[in-house]
């Protein structure tokens, strides 16, 4: 059955202006997104998903496929127009960022088979914490999985909350426990369009998570887990140490 990967990609970023056109590295970054994406063999298609001219015209530069879409409230309904338009015959859709460069395959790869091998609508990945000030940071969103490896709920807050102790305590004595969600997605292609036509839900409208919408709903979301987070480039001085990074690598 078919597998399509889409990275949704806006040109507009208001902490990085123009991120994903940035290629102080000889190449800009979408080009390294879509590189490491492409590297996942059970993705038989990759295509950015692009409201801009500009990252369509250098992503077919590169040898990329890039698709133009009207403006979108999120990059969830920015690929459902490429997905209606473009792959009728795709039984599996992955969402992935188009800000992290550094992104493994094996980590696309899991996540679509945990899809593929379940009965769940959805499939999405999380990593341990390993430090208590994240845990408490609204930017990162938390997991709480359920024994059969699918997602209970997600917040903004601490979960599960420490009742009689300290996250530094839970996150010491139950290492593995407290997840950090990563922002990629799998959908069986119907569950994806099918979200996208659904009004924003109670619970997503409060925390301000998109996933809330199909856990409301009753959808199940099976969570892979990872040992490492991918670093999203989302500041300069993000995209300077990306840039570093590189420059070590190409100097090897």
């Amino acid at each position: 059955m078919k597998a399509v990967g889409l990275i949704p990609a806006r040109l507009e970023s208001s902490r990085l202006p123009g991120k994903l056109l940035l290629d102080q590295t000889g190449a800009p970054l979408i080009q390294y997104v879509w590189q490491a994406v492409k590297k996942c063999r059970d993705l038989d298609e990759v295509i950015v998903a692009t409201d801009s001219r500009e990252i369509a015209e250098v992503v077919g530069k590169f040898g990329g496929r890039a698709e133009l879409t009207g403006d979108h409230p999120s990059g969830t309904d920015r690929i459902a127009e490429v997905v209606r338009r473009c792959c009728p015959d795709a039984a599996f859709i992955v969402n992935i960022q188009g800000d992290e460069p550094e992104l493994e395959a094996e980590s696309i790869s899991g996540m679509l088979n945990a899809l593929k091998n379940s009965e769940a609508e959805m499939a999405t990945v999380a990593t341990p914490f390993t430090s208590a000030d994240a845990v408490h940071d609204p930017s990162c969103v938390k997991v709480v999985v359920n024994d059969h490896g699918e997602a209970m709920y997600f917040s903004r807050s601490p979960i599960p909350f420490a009742r009689d102790t300290t996250v530094e305590d839970v996150l010491r004595n139950s290492p593995g426990r407290v997840l950090l969600h990563l922002g990629m997605y799998a959908y069986r292609r119907d569950v994806l369009l099918q979200l996208t036509e659904m009004p924003p839900a109670w619970l997503e409208q409060t925390e301000k998570l998109e996933q809330l919408r199909a856990l409301q709903a009753g959808m199940r979301i099976a969570v892979t887990t990872v040992q490492s987070a991918a670093v999203g480039i989302d500041t300069p001085s993000e995209y300077a140490r990306f840039v570093e990074r590189m420059k070590i690598r190409q100097a090897n």
